[in-house]
């Protein structure tokens, strides 16, 4: 790692923020609600790779914001075959996006490595993520006085992987890409999108995937502690 990384840029969702458990306890709690007779555990076992890959067609600018929010949730009632008017899957994207923030799991070691590393760099977020949504994730999981910037698509006016959202995001920071590096759990869209825009960048690998890429990672959060 370079000995001169003075700023250390995080992606929020899937690499501090547990995506995965905080979503499925917002759709636990309006199944429990609404839908008693569907099986979040059926559900979730759909929803998370068609999310993963409507975001994805979403960062390639494929799909809308607005289609992203329809689509993941139609597709999965679809792989259920479960018959939902547009009327109430709109209604769910609505109550998800409400109560998705009211839940704050974090990754193991998030807070124990952020207070490592807050006194020896400057710490920022990079986003995908809907500016309102991911504020509000920040402040009810207490993580925003950990951060000096936070940068997201909306701001930014681009996606990751795209250079210029790094552009953006290191000129927001007042730094050189030569003394940043990127944290995040997208092969795509963090890794390779930083390390094209010129950031050094880790794999936040959690799920041991394998790659072919001789790429610096890690599978614990405190294992940035061999890094940085």
């Amino acid at each position: 790692m370079n000995t001169k990384i003075t700023d250390i840029f995080f992606d929020l969702d899937h690499t501090l923020w547990d995506f995965d458990k905080n979503s499925q306890m917002a759709f636990d709690r309006i199944f429990k609600s609404q839908y008693h007779e569907i099986d979040i555990h059926d559900f979730i076992s759909h929803y998370i790779p068609i999310n993963q890959e409507c975001w994805r067609l979403y960062q390639n600018d494929k799909i809308t914001h607005q289609e992203l929010r329809y689509n993941r949730l139609r597709f999965c009632f679809d792989a259920l075959n479960y018959a939902i008017s547009d009327e109430n899957i709109n209604q769910i994207a609505n109550d998800y996006i409400e109560f998705l923030t009211d839940n704050n799991y974090l990754f193991d070691g998030a807070i124990e490595v952020l207070e490592y590393l807050k006194p020896k760099y400057n710490l920022h977020i990079i986003t995908n993520g809907f500016a309102a949504v991911q504020e509000k994730k920040l402040k009810n999981a207490s993580l925003g006085n950990y951060f000096t910037t936070i940068t997201n698509s909306e701001s930014a006016g681009v996606k990751k992987p795209n250079s210029i959202i790094f552009d953006y995001a290191v000129n927001l920071a007042r730094t050189t890409k030569e003394n940043s590096v990127m944290i995040g759990d997208d092969l795509d869209a963090d890794v390779n999108g930083a390390l094209n825009a010129g950031l050094d960048a880790i794999f936040f690998n959690d799920k041991k995937i394998e790659i072919t890429q001789d790429f610096k990672q890690i599978n614990h959060l405190l294992e940035l502690k061999k890094y940085l």
